[in-house]
C-alpha cells in the first residue's frame, strides 16, 4: 500500500533537533533563533504531564452549544497545564478571559490554542465547500475563506479545521458536501486556495488563522459510501486521487492537518505510520502539527488496531499524530506508555515541538491577546460588505444543467407558481458545519422571488415527510401560473458527517409532487437544493430546466432569483458527475479503459449496467449559460527540452451569444501509455472566462511534464503521446491535439506530481 523507502521501522526514529522546522515551502511567518530557543527551553523545562498537556485538546462545548463546558473543572486543567487547546469555543470576551487564566495562572505561562469547525463562513454563511467548487473559481474559496478568517479571529478563535479535501466519488457519502468532488486536480486548487484565504502570505497578519487540511488517509473512499468505514484501493490511487491535494495543500504551507477516522487497507489512518510519519513527514517534509480527529485516537481500540488505551497512545504518537482531539488518550494513558517504553519519549517531544511553533507561528508567544476584539467583534460579524461577497459567491456556485426551450431566464411579468418546502427552508441555506450561522439571517428563494412580485408560494410536500395532503394545492398554483419553479432536493440535515444514504433519489413525497405538477403541462423550472449529487433521472425526466443551488448560505434566495429572472447568467460547473440511479455508484469521469469499454448494444458483453443507460445523467463539469461558446484555433508548443520540458496550449473562446456570460474553458489530458491502464481522460487545468457578446478572448495553459507522470513505486512519466482535449465538460470536448513526451524519466523523492501541480493560465 505505501512505498517501502517510506516506511520508519522500530529504532530508525529520530530525536527531537534543536530547532522546529518551518512548514515545507511555507508561505506563513518562519520561526525566529529566538523563538526556536525559547520553544526549546520550554519543553526541556516541562514535565511530562506538562507535555501531555500541550498534546491535549478538550471540548469546550458542543458545536450548538460553545463555550458549554468552560466549567470550573476545565479551568483547573489549564492552571494545570494540562490543556493544549480546546475545540468549540468563541467569542472575543470569553476567550479573553480564558487564555487569561492560561498564561497569568499556569507554571509556564504557555497560551492556548482556540479552535471551531469553520468550513463555510464563521456568521457570514458561504455555500458549502461542494457548491463553491462547483464555481470552478479558486478566488471564490479563497474569498470566503478570508471572510471567514477575519470574522473568526476577531471572536477569539486561532484555528479552523478546514478545509477538507478528500477526494469523493460516492455520492452516498454524506460528506462529500464538505468537499470538492470528484477530482483530484480540481481539488487540490480549491484546497490551495481555501489555505491561502485562512492562513494570507503570514500568520502573523492580526486576520489570519491556522488552516487544518482534513482527513489524510483516503477518507472519501469509504467502501459503499459508509461513513468511517474503510478504505481498500491501490498505492497508486492513493497516490495520484486521494493524497494530490494534501501534497497540495502540504507545499502550500497549511498550518495543521487531522488524520481520518477510516482505515487505510486495514491500517487505521491515525495509527499509520507509514501514511504520516513516512510520506507526509519524511517524503514531503511536512513539519506542521497533526492532529487527531474526534475520539479518533482512542477508537483505534475498537478497530483492533490496540488492546488497551495506552497502546493506542503510543500507536498514534509513533504514527506522529501530535494532539489528541477530545479522548484524554494521551493526557491520560500515554504516560504509561512511555514508562513501558522510555524511547517514545523523544516522540513526545517532538509533538510538543511542533504544537508549540503553531503556537509561535501565530505570534501568540508575542502577544497571546492579539486574537478577539469584542468592538470590532460586533461591528464585522455579517457586515454588509462580508454578505455582499457570499451573494457573489453563491452566483458562481450555480449550475444550470438543463434548459430546454429557453425557459430560463423567465421574462418580466410572468405569473410565478413557487412550490416546495426548501423554497422558505432558512436553516437548509446554511448547510452543515453552519459554524455561527443564523437561520434567521438568511434570504430564502420565497423571500427573494416575493421581493420581484407576482409569486404565488404552496409548500407541496416536504423532503422529510410522506405527506401528500398539500400537493393538490401545489396542482392548483401551478393551473393558475405562467411558469413552475420547483424546489427538490433533501434538507441540510441529510448531508454532512454520518449522513450516508443507500437510496439517493428524493426523499418524503417530493417525487409524488413533482409527477403531479409535471401532468399539468406547465413549463416547470426544478431548483436543486442538496448537499450531494442526486439521482434524479427519473424525477427530472421531461423537465425542460434543471438549476443545481446546493445550499449557497445567508445569501441563497437572492443569487438563486437573480439567475432564474436572468439578472445574471450562470456559469457554474458540477464538481461531482450526477447519476442516473443509486446503484451507479461510486461514479467518476477519470475511470480507467477496460478491454470491452461500455457499449450501447446490450447485444454486445460490455462494462456497463443492463439496466440504466450509460454514464451519468450530468457529466463532471457540466454546465450551461445563458449565452454560446465557440472554440477555435487550438496550438499546442513545446518550449524547453529534456526533462524540464514545458508545453504551451492556446486557442481562443468567442462569446457568440447577446448576453454577457463567463465560459468555463476545461483542459484534459490521457498520459502516455506506460504498460498501464490510465483515465481515460484527467483534468489538468481550467479557466473561468467573462465575455462579452461577439468578445473573443485567447486562453493559454502552461503544462509540464511532471503533470503526466503516473505512480509505479515512485513518480515517474512516460515517454509518448498525450491527447490534449479542451472543451466545455469532461463530456463537452470542443478541440483536441497532441503533445509528445521525448523520454521517460523518474522523478525524485518526494516531488510534486500529476493532479497536485498547478497550470499556470493566462487569458489574453
Amino acid at each position: 500500500m505505501v512505498n517501502r523507502r517510506s516506511v520508519l521501522v522500530a529504532g530508525t526514529l529520530l530525536a527531537a533537533s534543536a530547532r522546529f522546522p518551518a512548514l515545507a515551502a511555507a508561505p506563513s511567518r518562519q520561526l525566529t533563533a529566538a523563538q526556536e530557543s525559547r520553544i526549546a527551553a520550554l519543553v526541556a523545562a516541562m514535565t511530562l504531564d506538562e507535555k501531555l498537556g500541550q498534546m491535549t485538546q478538550i471540548a469546550g462545548g458542543r458545536q450548538i452549544a460553545l463555550n458549554s463546558r468552560l466549567d470550573a473543572a476545565a479551568l483547573d486543567r489549564v492552571r494545570a497545564g494540562q490543556v493544549g487547546s480546546f475545540l468549540h469555543v468563541a467569542g472575543a470576551e470569553p476567550l479573553l478571559a480564558l487564555q487569561r487564566v492560561a498564561v497569568e495562572e499556569s507554571r509556564l505561562g504557555i497560551p492556548l490554542l482556540f479552535a471551531m469547525d469553520v468550513v463555510h463562513g464563521y456568521r457570514t454563511i458561504f455555500p458549502v465547500p461542494l457548491a463553491m467548487a462547483a464555481s470552478f473559481d479558486p478566488d471564490v474559496a479563497r474569498q470566503a475563506s478570508r471572510v471567514a478568517a477575519v470574522e473568526s479571529s476577531v471572536s477569539g478563535l486561532h484555528w479552523t479545521f478546514a478545509p477538507m479535501i478528500d477526494i469523493a466519488r460516492d455520492a452516498r457519502w454524506g460528506r462529500v458536501v464538505e468537499g470538492a468532488g470528484e477530482d483530484p486536480y480540481l481539488g487540490a486548487r480549491i484546497a490551495v486556495a481555501q489555505i491561502e484565504g485562512f492562513q494570507t502570505a503570514d500568520l502573523d497578519n492580526p486576520d489570519a488563522m491556522l488552516a487544518c487540511a482534513k482527513h489524510i488517509g483516503a477518507y472519501g473512499a469509504a467502501i459503499g459510501g459508509r461513513d468511517y468505514d474503510s478504505a481498500e484501493l491501490s498505492e497508486r490511487t492513493l497516490r495520484e486521487t486521494y493524497l494530490a491535494p494534501f501534497h497540495a495543500a502540504s507545499h502550500a504551507g497549511v498550518g495543521t492537518m487531522m488524520t481520518a477516522f477510516n482505515d487505510l487497507a486495514g491500517v487505521p489512518t491515525t495509527g499509520n505510520a507509514d501514511l504520516v510519519r513516512g510520506i507526509l513527514r519524511r517524503e514531503w517534509g511536512y513539519q506542521g502539527l497533526v492532529v487527531s480527529d474526534w475520539n479518533a485516537i482512542l477508537e483505534l481500540m475498537a478497530h483492533g488496531a490496540a488492546a488497551t488505551p495506552a497502546e493506542a497512545a503510543a500507536l498514534a504518537l509513533r504514527a506522529s499524530v501530535d494532539m489528541d482531539m477530545t479522548s484524554d488518550t494521551y493526557a491520560d494513558h500515554l504516560g504509561t506508555a512511555v514508562a513501558a517504553d522510555p524511547t517514545l519519549l523523544p516522540l513526545v517531544d517532538e509533538a510538543v515541538g511542533r504544537i508549540l511553533a503553531a503556537k509561535a507561528r501565530l505570534g501568540l508567544f508575542d502577544d497571546p491577546f492579539r486574537f478577539g476584539d469584542a468592538a470590532r467583534e460586533r461591528v464585522v460579524l455579517g457586515s454588509a460588505e462580508h454578505r455582499a461577497a457570499a451573494r457573489r459567491a453563491a452566483q458562481r456556485s450555480i449550475v444550470l444543467l438543463r434548459n430546454e426551450g429557453e425557459v430560463l431566464p423567465i421574462a418580466p411579468g410572468r405569473r410565478i407558481a413557487l412550490i416546495g418546502a426548501l423554497a422558505d427552508d432558512a436553516s437548509s441555506t446554511l448547510g452543515s458545519w453552519r459554524a455561527r450561522g443564523r437561520a434567521e439571517e438568511s434570504v430564502t428563494l420565497r423571500q427573494a422571488l416575493g421581493e420581484a412580485g407576482n409569486v404565488d408560494y404552496i409548500s407541496g410536500a416536504e423532503p422529510r415527510s410522506d405527506d401528500t395532503s398539500g400537493i393538490a394545492a401545489a396542482v392548483a398554483a401551478a393551473d393558475r401560473a405562467d411558469v413552475v419553479v420547483v424546489a427538490l432536493g433533501e434538507d441540510y440535515d441529510y448531508s454532512g458527517e454520518a449522513r450516508s444514504r443507500s437510496d439517493i433519489t428524493l426523499p418524503g413525497a417530493q417525487t409524488a409532487l413533482i409527477e403531479a405538477l409535471r401532468a399539468t403541462g406547465k413549463p416547470i423550472v426544478a431548483v436543486l437544493m442538496n448537499g450531494r449529487p442526486l439521482a434524479l433521472e427519473d424525477a427530472l425526466a421531461d423537465i425542460p430546466a434543471v438549476v443545481e443551488t446546493w445550499f449557497l448560505g445567508n445569501e441563497s434566495g437572492h443569487a438563486i432569483a437573480d439567475v432564474l429572472l436572468g439578472r445574471i447568467s450562470p456559469a457554474g460547473r458540477l464538481p461531482m458527475g450526477i447519476p442516473r440511479r443509486s446503484g451507479q455508484m461510486p461514479m467518476f469521469y477519470a475511470h480507467p479503459p477496460t478491454g470491452r469499454p461500455a457499449n450501447p448494444d446490450l447485444a454486445v458483453d460490455s462494462a456497463r449496467y443492463r439496466d440504466v443507460d450509460i454514464g451519468p445523467l450530468f457529466p463532471f463539469g457540466h454546465g450551461l449559460s445563458y449565452s454560446r461558446f465557440a472554440y477555435s484555433g487550438l496550438q499546442v508548443a513545446a518550449q524547453d527540452a529534456g526533462d524540464a520540458a514545458r508545453y504551451v496550449v492556446a486557442l481562443n473562446v468567442r462569446n457568440t451569444g447577446t448576453v454577457a456570460a463567463d465560459e468555463v474553458v476545461q483542459l484534459y489530458v490521457r498520459a502516455p501509455v506506460a504498460g498501464l491502464a490510465r483515465p481515460v481522460k484527467e483534468l489538468r487545468g481550467f479557466a473561468r472566462v467573462p465575455l462579452a457578446p461577439g468578445q473573443s478572448r485567447r486562453v493559454t495553459f502552461m503544462l509540464g511534464s511532471d503533470q503526466f507522470a503516473h505512480w509505479d513505486d515512485g513518480w515517474k512519466v512516460a515517454a509518448g503521446d498525450v491527447d490534449i482535449m479542451v472543451g466545455s465538460s469532461s463530456e463537452d470536448i470542443r478541440q483536441t491535439a497532441m503533445l509528445t513526451v521525448p523520454r521517460s524519466y523518474a522523478l525524485a523523492d518526494g516531488a510534486m506530481a500529476g493532479a497536485a501541480l498547478s497550470t499556470d493560465v493566462t487569458i489574453g
